[in-house]
């Protein structure tokens, strides 16, 4: 994870003798000052078997006998496609994005920040790199006095001037052109956030649409309770009445009543407030009625997951890239202080006419041109450029470590959804086992019921029992649709198979 080092610590302090010397090696070699910049290599694992995770992974989860319930495969060196979401399979859900990605405010600010940088650079290349040329015409009435031309009174005339000036800064030292690297690297940074805010965007709008269809059947489950335990409450006080039961038993059944009451309006109010925000991640305004509704049967779980290896991890993920767009720019502004240690070299030139009229201006008499180089070489400077140089170098030390740190938490986010995506699959598997075994327990005491052997009371604290469960079962459900896609999302989203161009749009 580590760039080159040692071409950052030569000369941190250096004499003017040894000044010298560099200087006419650069001059003759005429390369850029600095070090020359090299992507970091990808971390290596100690064990290949296992490049995220402490203990091996399964290559499969397990399954479940529901929907989305599914064994998954992991598949290592996989490719991801650009339009990952449409793995799940939801129509609705492909058009919301689509739609998101033309109405997004923070995907707009993102390319036009990208558009400003690449016009920053394109200034810095035009202005550094190549000559400048510049046109100036004039025309100046003047009075000499008579102690000038010996004309008693002085005499008046008029010098018309038609000019050409072209300048350019030699850049013997490099410091021109690693100016101008910076500005490419800077450009690459807006260029990766660009990516970044798409993969960012998906995967909010994919992961709070499950999050809606888990809500939206926790609603009705919920409903389906209050509407179980009225009944209940009922049965019970007219027991009460007939002294069949005590007061308690109907205190017990006005709490879980109750409790099922309060337990509806946070769900509802949740499932509201992430209607609202789907409404913003889509580019509207929360009142905005035109949004599909969302059900987990709109969902299908893809079965086979990429795995990406760690070398294509770190050239697949956007932070990861942009980090080392921001590492890169830093070590050319090493480069940019370096060449400012160093002579700077200006070259320039002028010709064009000067006439005392404007009909004869062009003529040969009138041609006038001046060629000069000048040499501006640092003395003293009070130690100002050497602690530039230092301060850079720095900076670029701290932009090393960031990059090392971005690196490590990608690797932790994908460990961890690898990790969850096993457990999930663990968890699916027992809560889809325990709602059918409430389920058979329904049907049993339903029978039951039927012939008598029990109370109608028996049957509704068993359907009761199997509508919690079926909470369970649906956060379960939506967990691990939301853990796919995040895997999806952790290993870089399959940005670089979209067409060339398409994200700037």
């Amino acid at each position: 994870m580590t760039p080159e080092r040692a071409p950052l610590r030569v000369r941190r302090e250096t004499g003017v003798g040894s000044l010298a010397v560099a200087a006419l090696a650069a001059l003759v070699a005429a390369c850029a000052a600095g070090p020359g910049f090299h992507s970091p290599a990808a971390p290596t694992p100690v064990d290949s078997t296992r490049p995220y995770t402490s203990a091996p992974l399964p290559s499969r989860t397990d399954s479940a006998p529901v929907a989305g319930g599914g064994a998954q495969v992991f598949v290592t060196g996989k490719d991801i496609p650009a339009d990952w979401w449409t793995m799940l399979h939801s129509d609705p859900l492909d058009q919301l994005i689509q739609s998101a990605f033309d109405r997004s405010p923070t995907l707009e600010a993102a390319k036009a920040a990208l558009r400003e940088a690449q016009a920053a650079y394109s200034a810095r290349w035009g202005s550094t790199l190549l000559p400048g040329v510049d046109a100036q015409g004039a025309v100046i009435r003047q009075k000499a006095s008579s102690a000038a031309f010996g004309i008693p009174g002085g005499t008046l005339f008029t010098l018309y001037d038609a000019s050409v000036q072209v300048s350019y800064n030699l850049d013997v030292f490099g410091g021109t052109r690693r100016g101008v690297e910076g500005a490419a690297a800077a450009r690459d940074v807006q260029r990766y956030q660009v990516e970044a805010a798409y993969l960012s965007l998906s995967a909010n709008l994919v992961t709070t649409a499950i999050l809606e269809a888990s809500l939206r059947a926790q609603v009705q489950v919920t409903r389906d309770l209050v509407s179980a335990d009225s009944q209940s409450l009922k049965i019970t006080e007219e027991q009460a009445r007939l002294g069949v039961v005590d007061q308690s038993t109907v205190l017990a059944e006005e709490t879980e009543l109750a409790q099922a009451k309060a337990a509806l309006p946070g769900v509802e109010a949740a499932l509201a407030q992430t209607r609202h925000l789907l409404a913003v991640y889509a580019g509207r305004l929360p009142s905005d009625t035109g949004l599909p509704e969302f059900s987990l049967e709109s969902f299908q779980l893809p079965q086979d997951l990429p795995v990406s290896v760690p070398s294509s991890l770190v050239r697949q993920r956007p932070d990861i890239l942009a980090s080392e767009a921001v590492l890169h720019e830093a070590s050319a502004q090493v480069g940019v202080a370096t060449a400012n240690l160093f002579p700077q070299i200006q070259l320039s030139g002028s010709g064009g006419w000067e006439g005392l009229t404007l009909s004869n201006l062009f003529s040969a008499p009138n041609e006038v041109w001046s060629l000069s180089a000048g040499l501006l070489a640092p003395i003293f400077h009070g130690g100002a450029l050497r602690a530039k140089r230092r301060e850079a170098v720095a900076a670029f030390d701290a932009a090393r470590a960031q990059y090392e740190q971005v690196v490590l938490y990608a690797f932790l986010n994908v460990a961890n959804t690898l990790r969850a995506l096993d457990a999930d699959a663990q968890t699916l598997q027992a809560q889809a086992a325990a709602e059918s075994l409430a389920h058979q327990s329904v049907d049993l005491v339903a029978e039951q019921y039927r012939l008598g052997a029990v109370s109608y009371l028996s049957l509704l604290d068993a359907q009761r029992s199997y509508q919690q469960t079926r909470i369970g079962l649906i956060v379960a459900r939506a967990t691990r649709y939301a853990d796919t896609a995040a895997l999806f999302t952790a290993l870089g989203g399959g940005w670089w198979n979209r067409p060339a161009g398409e994200s700037t749009k």
